[in-house]
């Protein structure tokens, strides 16, 4: 090996170091804003199953007809919004949300079903945008740190396309694709059908756990009317939240891996260094033994 290898291994080192401490204050940016997602998920709780209840519990009366909880008979449209990340180095993130997402998209189809797509992050809009694939809607820019004002657009959005006429465009179902946060190193991809309703965060335990008769005034349907876009704000904000944090746990862990690979590059590279230097050395102590013996005889 000549001192040509000797130099580029010497720059692999440099760029590898440099990147290498990218890499490190990616993850502590990561882990210092992780627990405020973290924090901001378990406050968005009690909200979010406080008002579902309250849902639950004026749609579990008897005879109540209204079109938000009512199954269509011939669903023949669904909105689906996907929740991806804005930026990368987030390991397999977006990409197992937006397997999942495909995952819903073929199983509407198959049920002859057209999936009117709505997308959150910038992954997932140029996923799309790649494929020349059209979506209604998107939204970007705030995927690590979602604002409620976001989220209440994003639910008007979602509910004037429910209460439109499939006629005029309309749609008779909404899915939501997210990230559920479990743990630092657990983050599992969710699809919920987020209208018509299905009550599924809490289950009944026993008779005291069942919901009380009321009589409303006014109407069921009419609290239903006041409830519901609530109730849709939070479901989304939600999953926006636990998004977020999914989102900061993923790329927290992705950053500390890649530091690790910069860490073995660079004592790989280091080896090889080592090892071009002592043949270069090798090869001048040979030439200048061979020149001394030539000019001995």
């Amino acid at each position: 090996m000549s001192a040509a290898d000797i130099r580029v291994f010497r720059q692999k080192i440099d760029s590898t170091a440099s990147m290498k401490k990218i890499f490190n204050a990616m993850e502590l940016i990561a882990t210092s804003r992780i627990g405020k997602a973290r924090q901001r998920v378990a406050a968005s709780m009690p909200y979010a199953n406080a008002i579902t209840r309250a849902v639950s519990a004026v749609s579990s009366q008897q005879d109540i007809e209204h079109v938000l909880t009512s199954e269509p008979e011939n669903p023949r449209r669904a909105a689906v919004l996907i929740m991806s990340s804005d930026r990368g180095l987030a390991g397999a993130y977006s990409a197992n949300i937006l397997r999942k997402a495909e995952a819903l998209i073929e199983r509407l189809h198959e049920e002859d079903k057209t999936a009117d797509l709505y997308l959150i992050g910038r992954k997932a809009q140029a996923y799309f945008d790649f494929r020349n694939r059209p979506y209604k809607g998107f939204w970007t820019g705030s995927t690590d740190s979602p604002d409620f004002d976001t989220a209440k657009e994003i639910g008007e959005t979602l509910v004037e396309a429910f209460l439109t006429d499939y006629e005029d465009g309309g749609v008779d179902e909404i899915h939501i694709v997210y990230t559920e946060f479990k743990s630092m190193v657990n983050q599992e991809p969710m699809v919920i059908r987020l209208l018509p309703l299905e009550f599924v965060d809490e289950e009944v335990a026993d008779e005291s756990d069942l919901f009380p008769l009321y009589e409303y005034e006014p109407a069921p349907e009419e609290v239903l009317d006041a409830l519901l876009p609530k109730y849709i704000e939070s479901r989304i904000f939600s999953a926006m939240l636990q998004a977020a944090a999914s989102e900061l746990a993923s790329r927290q862990r992705a950053m500390s891996a890649a530091g690790d690979n910069a860490d073995d590059l660079i004592r790989d590279y280091t080896l090889l260094m080592n090892n071009a230097r002592q043949a270069s050395i090798t090869q001048e102590l040979t030439e200048l033994i061979a020149g001394a013996d030539a000019l001995a005889e």
